[in-house]
C-alpha cells in the first residue's frame, strides 16, 4: 500500500518568525514527507546551531521519524541532520560526510582563505561543514557528494599550491581557537552597548549595525538594539568578527557592570 501523506506545512511553520528561514524549513518538511511516504533516508545540508534549533523545533513534532546530527566531531559548529524512519537501521551514521585535509607549504592561511578557496570552485557554502585550522594545513568536513570534486579541482588557494587528500573522520582534530581577552565595564548588557564596548564603536554605529541586519546572537539574526545579552552568548557582527560575553564579574563602584569578553582574532 502506497502512502501519500501531504503535510500541512503552514501548521508547522507558524512559530518560525525569521522570514529568511521559511524556505529552509519548507525544504526540511519536504524531506520529512519523503521519509514518511517512501521510507527513504534524507539528509539536510550543513546547518549552523540556530538553523538546527529551528529544524529540531519542527522535527520533534513527528513521532514516527528519527533524526541524528553529525559534523565530524562532537564540537562541530556546522552539522547535517539525517532523517529516517525509526525501523531503519543506519549501519554507518557517518556515511553521508567526508573529511579532507588541505595542506599548504611554508605559509599559514586563515579560515577565510581556505573557505574562499573551496567556494571559488563553485561550491555552495551549505555543502561545507567546519574548517579546522592547524599549523600548515586545515581539515574540513564536506557532504560526500562534493568530496571527489574538491579532491580533483582544489589545487591552489590564492597563489599558494595546496595538496588535498581524504582522511578518516577519526583523524579530525579540534581547532585551537585564538581569542583576545578584553575586560571592560558597561552601563548595561544591552546588545548595542555590548557591541560598542567590545569593538570600540559609538552607540549610534552599533545601533545601525543591528538595525541593518548585520548582527547575530548565537547565530540568530537580531535587529533589536535593546536585546539583553547573557553570559556565554556569542555575538557576530558582519565585517567586524565575533566575540563572546565570557563572564559577568560584578559591578564597579560607579555601578557599571564589569565583564570579560573573548574576541576571536
Amino acid at each position: 500500500m502506497v502512502i501519500n501523506l501531504k503535510l500541512d506545512k503552514e501548521k508547522y511553520l507558524v512559530h518560525v518568525k525569521d522570514k529568511n528561514q521559511i524556505l529552509n524549513m519548507r525544504k526540511l518538511l519536504d524531506k520529512v514527507e519523503i521519509v514518511l511516504n517512501k521510507s527513504l533516508i534524507q539528509t539536510t545540508d550543513f546547518l549552523d546551531p540556530y538553523e538546527r534549533r529551528l529544524s529540531k523545533s519542527i522535527l520533534n513534532r513527528f513521532l514516527d521519524i528519527e533524526y541524528e546530527e553529525i559534523g565530524g566531531i562532537d564540537e562541530a559548529e556546522r552539522k547535517i541532520i539525517i532523517i529516517f524512519p525509526p525501523y531503519i537501521q543506519i549501519e554507518d551514521i557517518n556515511n553521508y560526510i567526508n573529511a579532507l585535509s588541505i595542506e599548504v607549504d611554508n605559509v599559514n592561511l586563515s579560515h577565510r582563505d581556505f573557505l574562499g578557496g573551496i567556494l571559488n570552485l563553485g561550491i555552495n557554502r551549505s555543502k561545507v561543514g567546519d574548517i579546522l585550522i592547524h599549523e600548515g594545513y586545515a581539515q574540513t568536513v564536506v557532504k560526500r557528494e562534493i568530496s571527489d570534486y574538491i579532491l580533483a579541482n582544489l589545487t591552489k588557494i590564492g597563489k599558494h599550491k595546496v595538496k588535498v587528500k581524504e582522511i578518516h573522520l577519526d583523524s579530525l582534530k579540534k581547532a585551537e581557537v585564538d581569542y583576545l581577552i578584553r575586560k571592560t565595564t558597561l552601563s548595561s548588557l544591552r546588545l548595542d552597548v555590548l557591541i560598542s564596548g567590545a569593538l570600540n564603536l559609538s552607540r549610534s554605529i552599533s545601533q545601525k549595525l543591528i538595525s541593518s541586519g548585520r548582527v547575530k546572537v548565537n547565530w540568530e539574526p537580531i535587529d533589536k538594539t535593546a536585546k539583553d545579552i547573557e553570559e556565554g552568548d556569542i555575538i557576530s557582527v558582519k565585517g567586524f568578527g565575533r566575540f563572546i560575553l565570557n563572564s559577568i564579574e560584578g559591578t564597579s563602584k560607579k555601578g557599571r557592570i564589569k565583564v570579560e569578553l573573548k574576541l576571536l582574532k
